[in-house]
């Protein structure tokens, strides 16, 4: 198949490369300069124009920032797609975002799946993929997403899938916040962070989550500056997630302070940085 990869940041860069070896034909776009030294290493094709990419795309792959971007791209790409080609949106986006964007592909023949990842980028091939759609859309897409994905979960119809993610990203911020105010405590009564890392880890202790073993390892090593995750992406999650709540009449009580911590660490200029480094914006409070 020929596939359209819009995004080509970590994640983005990763799933190009998992389906390229399966042997399917990869486009990208992406606006930052990095993006095209990515697709020359991934020996991929690149447009620098979105719409220019998926000309001619069975599928289209979307790794963006979020609802902005989203609906930003998407009424330029559908007139240039073909009818029964298939959009898949990997990003972390709100459901009313991704019911609206299945509208408006409807109306030109193309399908939609909002498929956002659960899973690390040094995980890809396993992730887990909770899959909302149009008809049908999933058996057209689903072998390219087989390429990266190791569980999809068809969870209902457009926007479902972004409902499974976000409550997934308020328990990474959760485990996150936790963890920084930890370590940050830690440092304080006298105890070097990475000590505390080297013991829990080493234990049988039920604390011992795959999420804390990586925030631990980055703390451990002073490793910020390139991230797996942002803290401003974690806020935006975090936001998502507590809007769709709110909306459902829930008004979620330690969301809210893990959204807080967020905003304390960007406001801190920590924004950039790998949400790992959120124990610093917990020491200079």
């Amino acid at each position: 198949m020929r596939v359209a990869v819009i995004g080509l940041g970590v994640m983005g860069r990763v799933a190009a490369e998992a389906a390229k070896a399966q042997g399917h034909e990869i486009v990208a776009s992406d606006p930052a300069a990095r993006a095209v030294d990515a697709a020359k290493a991934l020996a991929i094709g690149f447009e620098v124009i979105p719409e220019n990419a998926v000309i001619g795309a069975d599928v289209v792959l979307l790794f963006l920032p979020g609802p902005p971007q989203i609906r930003a791209v998407i009424p330029k790409l559908i007139p240039k797609l073909s009818d029964g080609s298939v959009i898949v949106d990997h990003s972390t986006a709100d459901p009313g975002t991704a019911e609206e964007m299945a509208a408006l592909a409807a109306e030109g023949s193309i399908g939609w799946i909002d498929a956002p990842v659960l899973g690390r980028p040094t995980a890809v091939g396993s992730w887990a993929l909770p899959v909302g759609q149009t008809e049908g859309a999933l058996d057209r897409a689903r072998s390219v997403l087989d390429c990266y994905a190791k569980a999809i979960y068809e969870v209902g119809g457009p926007g479902v899938g972004h409902t499974v993610k976000l409550l997934n990203q308020m328990m990474f911020g959760a485990i996150n916040a936790m963890t920084a105010e930890m370590m940050a405590t830690a440092q304080t009564l006298g105890l070097p962070p990475a000590r505390l890392y080297e013991i829990i880890t080493a234990s049988q202790a039920g604390t011992v989550s795959n999420l804390f073993k990586e925030l631990g390892a980055r703390i451990a090593r002073d490793d910020y500056d390139n991230p797996t995750f942002s803290v401003k992406l974690l806020e935006k999650d975090v936001r998502l997630g507590l809007e769709m709540a709110r909306k459902a009449g829930m008004e979620p009580r330690l969301g809210r302070v893990v959204a807080a911590m967020n905003d304390e660490a960007i406001a801190g200029g920590f924004g950039d940085r790998d949400t790992s480094s959120m124990w610093l914006a917990n020491l200079t409070k």
